[in-house]
């Protein structure tokens, strides 16, 4: 591991690296325009990854520059303790050393995960998909060429041009230290790296969110939920697949109407329980299994549940753990919802759609962890800091 960068080097790289994108867009758009045509796979969600644009751009350039306006993770003091013996012993935050992050589609994660890792003061590697190589060696250069202008060695943001027998290799045998290993993407990319990796790993990716329509909510704003819970961004991990409709909302039956008819001028198609597969628009389930599917697409599963408890019981069954909402007026009934919910971000009248690092008011995100060890939901700049011990003494001895 390198020294330890003051702040003060840190945010110089990354204020230079936001120029930098800001300069090389047209250089950006090109390339990435390569990788887009390259792709020969029928993956919407992927395909909606892969592109970059300039909003996305725009989105690049303003996570560099929210990151230079945070505190430094490095060196906060968490505990302190006077021993009786004279010792003067602190606990402070520490940079876990080397990350690897493992991901699919995404070129702007190429902006983000380095960004993040730098800040708090951690080397990564970063392994993107086939599909982005284009776009990510061209973000990556200009991450090296921020560095280089700094007189700081590129070493600290590495990418690693692997086939998969080469990422498995790496992963079961590293060729250098890694401290920590994030996968973002699919549920076969996190099962791959979970199978190999010899090093602790934080399971990112996996959505299939739920919408608990309860008895008392406000119907309107159910149905805004759930649409842009499930239109707004297919591709997303915080997208809804899921809804669960009580069977005591009054004019259930206007209501179910509605949202058939809303998902269908989005050409969503609908699968449901058999409560609900009555109607013309709606698939009847073939298989229990399809509860505990990410869809990352336009799809989804509607259900009735007999009430909170019920629909409590479904979500902890077969939800990814990651995003779960309930529309209620009733506070009480949202509160035990909230806690009894095994999931990473819970809602209360309000979208899945914004458990998002930048949303949630982190400035970004390496991941979103559906794991609980040792950060749960999305992993900011803070998160990517483990601690240390500090102690002074005078000669002491036990």
């Amino acid at each position: 591991m390198s020294l330890v960068l003051n702040i003060s080097q840190r945010n110089s790289v990354l204020e230079k690296m936001a120029v930098l994108v800001d300069q090389n867009r047209a250089a950006i758009l090109q390339v990435n325009q390569k990788d887009l045509k390259s792709y020969s796979g029928n993956d919407k969600s992927m395909y909606d990854r892969l592109k970059v644009d300039n909003v996305k751009i725009n989105g690049m350039i303003s996570s560099l520059q929210q990151l230079v306006q945070q505190d430094d993770p490095v060196g906060v003091e968490r505990f302190r303790f006077n021993h009786d013996n004279g010792m003067q012993i602190f606990n402070k935050t520490a940079s876990f050393g080397t990350l690897l992050i493992i991901y699919e589609s995404r070129p702007d994660v190429t902006i983000e995960a380095a960004g993040i890792a730098f800040k708090s003061g951690n080397k990564i590697l970063l392994k993107g998909g086939k599909e982005s190589l284009n776009s990510n060696l061209e973000i990556v250069k200009l991450w090296h060429q921020a560095l280089s202008e700094n007189n700081i060695t590129t070493d600290w943001v590495a990418y690693l041009n692997y086939s998969r027998i080469e990422t498995q290799a790496f992963l079961e045998k590293p060729t250098q230290n890694v401290d920590l290993i994030v996968p973002r993407g699919g549920e076969k990319l996190i099962e791959f790296v979970k199978t190999h990796a010899t090093c602790p790993v934080i399971v990112s990716g996996r959505g299939n969110n739920f919408v608990y329509v309860h008895k008392e909510a406000d119907r309107a704003l159910a149905l805004d939920n759930i649409i842009n819970g499930k239109t707004d961004k297919i591709s997303a991990c915080n997208a809804v697949d899921k809804v669960l409709i009580d069977k005591n909302l009054p004019n259930k039956e206007d209501f179910v109407r509605n949202l058939i008819t809303s998902l269908k001028n989005y050409e969503v198609e609908i699968l449901g329980d058999t409560s609900l597969s009555k109607y013309e628009e709606v698939t009847p389930i073939s298989n229990k299994t399809i509860w505990h599917e990410e869809f990352l697409d336009y799809k989804i599963v509607i259900g009735e549940t007999e009430n909170a408890r019920d629909a409590i019981s479904t979500i902890n069954e077969y939800s990814g753990g990651h995003s779960a909402a309930i529309i209620t007026r009733n506070k009480k009934e949202a509160e035990t919802f909230m806690s009894s919910v095994d999931c990473a971000a819970v809602y209360h009248n309000a979208s899945t759609r914004f458990t998002d690092g930048f949303q949630l008011g982190l400035g970004g995100e390496l991941a979103i962890s559906t794991d609980k060890l040792h950060q749960r939901g999305p992993i900011g700049l803070q998160h990517l800091v483990t601690n240390k011990w500090y102690i002074h003494g005078d000669g002491q001895i036990r």
